[in-house]
């Protein structure tokens, strides 16, 4: 997400209430390569970084009404990763010591030196690029505020140990930002083990999680650990947490609450370390109402939330996130293709992406394989955008599907008998009334 090279010119924003310095250093900086936006004054410099994607600010300390440093403190609090770096005509050691020790990037004196100009904006660049905390997220591409300060947050609580719950739609990359949390934990050095919770039944889920013995089931010819105790002293993702079933919830909550497990099969309890970050497409709270989610699980598992926006709230990430696809893409299956053409990211650029980064992914895929050409044209974004806009539905879609088909059969063939449709089932009444709620069916309408 932050840490890619731009394929756009890096905007710096310039801050001077002196216009005749303004013009002269737009002037050099744009003979530089980069592109340039000008604030007279603090509150004019808070306007333009909200109006544009700033990579660099470029401040004078001295200034009427918001100073530099009054400036960078608020900067702070909107995007915590630009770099700011202060110019002063009465620059002193302490000036500069009281700037670095705030938290800012450089300092520089008026008349600003050229060559060292050009030196601390690389250096800004270059440490915004490849991250200020280290790779944590290196795999996260985005110039979006708004998924920023997700980031930002997640990397403050990193390092806490605390449960974390990732919301949003699928395909956003809640496992991408459960890795990269991990990554930047004190656990890092130990193993990340995922699980999608929707992919399993019951009981296979529960034998994933806490392990077996040997003999403790048909099948069952050797034991096995479970995911808790291969993830010792790492982190465990529960990814679709919202489709566990309930009587698991049950001995997971318990295994969270008392840091032990006990294996299918086993009388024994093992201790576990490891810490819980699960992620979810559904609403939860809404879940916990309707009763098929435990209250005191969710309060468990939902220390932090952290909420991810769609590709479509995030669009300036679109162009960005396309070009770092194709560049790999085009690597992995060694053709040369260098870029879309201008009508086909205007394509991209615009669409609704209702699968979102998965989505797109699938669509760039779609199109290296196809392009013919250096240059992929807008057609083949049309074709490849119309194909994948038939989405294969994921696991937990597909089951709900059947889900609701069975259901369907079920009380047609018991003539809405719900104690009957129940014992087919193999569940019991109040399981296949919260089955039909979930479902929209009603049993009267399949009565005779």
């Amino acid at each position: 997400m932050t840490k890619h090279s731009e394929p756009f010119l890096p905007t710096i924003l310039l801050v001077d209430d002196d216009q005749s310095l303004l013009r002269l250093m737009t002037i050099r900086l744009e003979g530089e390569g980069f592109r340039v936006v000008c604030a007279e004054d603090g509150k004019d410099a808070l306007r333009q970084v909200n109006a544009h994607e700033i990579d660099v600010v470029l401040s004078d300390l001295r200034m009427p009404g918001l100073d530099g440093l009054s400036l960078f403190e608020q900067l702070v609090a909107l995007r915590k990763d630009l770099p700011v770096v202060l110019m002063t005509a009465h620059g002193t050691i302490a000036d500069a010591v009281a700037a670095t020790e705030r938290g800012v990037f450089g300092f520089l004196t008026k008349p600003v030196d050229h060559k060292q100009l050009r030196q601390i904006l690389d250096k800004a660049l270059s440490q915004k690029r490849t991250g200020q905390s280290g790779d944590w997220d290196a795999e996260i591409i985005t110039r979006s505020s708004e998924l920023q300060q997700v980031l930002d947050q997640a990397h403050r609580i990193a390092k806490r140990d605390v449960s974390v719950l990732i919301s949003g739609a699928s395909g956003t990359g809640k496992e991408l930002l459960a890795n990269a949390i991990h990554k930047a934990s004190k656990r890092a050095d130990k193993p990340f083990v995922a699980i999608n919770c929707g992919a399993l039944p019951e009981n296979l889920l529960e034998s994933e999680l806490f392990g077996h013995t040997k003999g403790a089931f048909t099948g069952a010819v050797q034991a096995s650990l479970g995911l808790f105790r291969e993830a010792d002293g790492g982190t465990l993702f529960l990814d679709e947490i919202g489709d566990m079933p309930t009587p698991l919830q049950v001995k997971l909550l318990r295994a969270l609450q008392e840091q032990k497990i006990r294996p299918v099969g086993s009388s024994k309890m093992v201790d576990i370390d490891v810490r819980i970050i699960s992620a979810t497409h559904k609403d939860l709270e809404w879940e916990m109402r309707e009763g098929t989610f435990r209250e005191d699980l969710y309060y468990r598992l939902n220390v932090v939330n952290l909420k991810l926006p769609t590709l479509k709230e995030r669009a300036e990430d679109i162009p960005l996130l396309a070009r770092t696809l194709l560049q790999k893409s085009a690597t992995r299956h060694q053709v040369k293709v260098s870029r879309f053409s201008d009508d086909a990211m205007q394509l991209l650029a615009t669409s609704n992406w209702p699968g979102n980064v998965r989505q797109l992914v699938n669509v760039v895929e779609q199109c290296v394989a196809l392009t013919q050409t250096p240059v992929i044209a807008a057609h083949l974004v049309e074709q490849a955008l119309s194909s994948s806009s038939q989405n294969w539905p994921t696991l937990t879609e597909a089951r709900d599907a059947f889900e609701q088909r069975y259901l369907f059969k079920l009380l047609k063939l018991t003539d809405g008998n719900v104690t009957r449709a129940a014992e087919m089932a193999g569940r019991n009444r109040t399981d296949m009334h919260k089955l039909m709620k979930k479902h929209a069916l009603e049993a009267a309408n399949f009565r005779h």
